[in-house]
């Protein structure tokens, strides 16, 4: 019993240790993601980039960290999930040095996908935080590993800042210095599980994807997607709707949308924690539904009534004012961060001994529809002319989602 209890003690030692650690090198490697959408205004302007060729810039971290993040799960389990992490994150640090040398758009290019490694680094330490973590508080480190995700909103804060002080080159030398020391630390400090090397070898990738296909593995991941992928959509796209929407200028206008990203990528810790004490399918199923209610108050805050009348037509227009419609930004953010929290921690407790792989699948499925999402709103405006459509698409999709995971858990009991 003395001996069960200090390898606990243990256990909780090193995860004191090493979740600090892989916190910020995800927030380091989160950032990376976003690093394009303000440096390339730069490079745009300097390199005379075509809007096809801006556009590709952007999208290259976010689609190959789509195609890395099983990959990386599968190596995470086979060679241990440190050795894969110190891979990434040394790649992501030669990407850096190669954004302080390229001076042609192909180099940008090679740099902007190498950043996909990030991906990779989601993966691996994923499966690194859990593999030292105890059962009752896997919700909880989850959210915080998830929160990391925040350093996609900090880059708009950082990097102004890094640029008005020196250049634009200083942005690449800055991370290029975080992420080396992340990766000195990591060497440092931490060891590979034994256990996971022991296990990895047992378990073909044959035997993973069909654990995918098994049970709810695959509705759970499904519905991470719609969550995770639609949060970085409006991400996306909060900046320039809030700007059109209330006049105001893009800056201020991405300033607002921050308070949906970072107080969102944070909850996904209250999310985890409380699924720790109440159960992932309560949190996620409420949070849904405050979810609902957020985006049905979004999808009519700019209404135009015409009413008929003995004297004519008569219109009505109802505009919700900036400080409620600021709020309902904040709470469907919030929301949507609890419901990451609880159905990241529902999948990965339910396949904990490949947490790397099902990882790699939560980001291959909220890539994706990340990448559908924008594509879709930008084709319902132009059709409709409506800008509070994107939210009733959301409200479409989420109704699915919820009433789909309501039948799982009936069918499940």
């Amino acid at each position: 019993m003395l001996a069960q209890q200090e390898r606990k003690d243990d256990k909780i030692a090193s995860l004191a240790i090493i979740l600090p650690l892989a916190v910020t090198g995800f927030i380091v490697a989160a950032g990376c993601w976003t690093l394009f959408a303000v440096v390339g205004v730069h490079l745009r302007a300097e390199l005379a980039l075509s809007s096809l060729q801006f556009g590709v810039l952007l999208a290259a971290p976010m689609a190959v960290s789509a195609l890395l993040a099983i990959p990386a799960g599968l190596a995470a389990q086979r060679y241990g999930a440190r050795l894969v992490m110190l891979w990434c994150l040394a790649g992501l640090a030669l990407c850096m040095l190669l954004l302080l040398v390229a001076n042609s758009f192909s180099g940008y290019l090679i740099a902007a996908s190498g950043l996909g490694l990030a991906g990779g680094f989601y993966s691996a330490g994923l499966q690194f935080v859990t593999s030292h973590c105890e059962t009752r508080y896997m919700g909880l480190v989850l959210g915080i590993f998830g929160a990391g995700v925040t350093g996609a909103g900090v880059t708009y804060y950082l990097v102004p800042l890094v640029h008005n002080a020196y250049s634009w080159q200083g942005v690449p030398l800055a991370y290029l210095l975080v992420l080396l020391l992340v990766l000195a630390l990591l060497v440092m400090v931490t060891d590979d599980d034994p256990s996971i090397r022991e296990s990895s070898l047992k378990t073909p990738f044959q035997q993973l994807f069909s654990l995918l296909c098994h049970g709810r593995a695959l509705s759970l991941c499904l519905y991470f997607g719609v969550v995770a992928g639609s949060f970085f959509a409006l991400a996306l796209w909060l900046p320039d709707f809030l700007s059109a929407q209330f006049r105001l200028h893009l800056g201020a206008g991405a300033s607002l949308a921050q308070w949906f990203v970072i107080p969102g990528a944070l909850a996904q810790i209250v999310g985890g924690g409380l699924s720790d004490h109440y159960g992932s399918t309560k949190v996620a199923a409420r949070a849904l539904i405050v979810c609902l209610l957020a985006l049905a108050g979004l999808s009519f805050s700019h209404v135009t009534l015409f009413v008929r009348g003995g004297g004519g037509v008569i219109e009505v227009q109802f505009v919700l004012p900036l400080v409620f419609e600021a709020a309902f930004v904040v709470v469907l953010g919030v929301a949507m961060g609890c419901a990451m929290g609880s159905l990241q921690r529902m999948v990965i407790l339910a396949n904990r001994a490949e947490a790397a792989l099902f990882a790699g699948f939560l980001l291959v499925a909220a890539c994706s529809v990340a990448f559908v999402l924008p594509v879709l709103f930008s084709a319902v405006y132009q059709w409709l002319g409506i800008s509070t459509a994107v939210f009733m698409i959301l409200f479409l999709l989420f109704s699915g989602s919820l009433l789909m995971l309501a039948r799982d858990i009936r069918c499940d009991g």
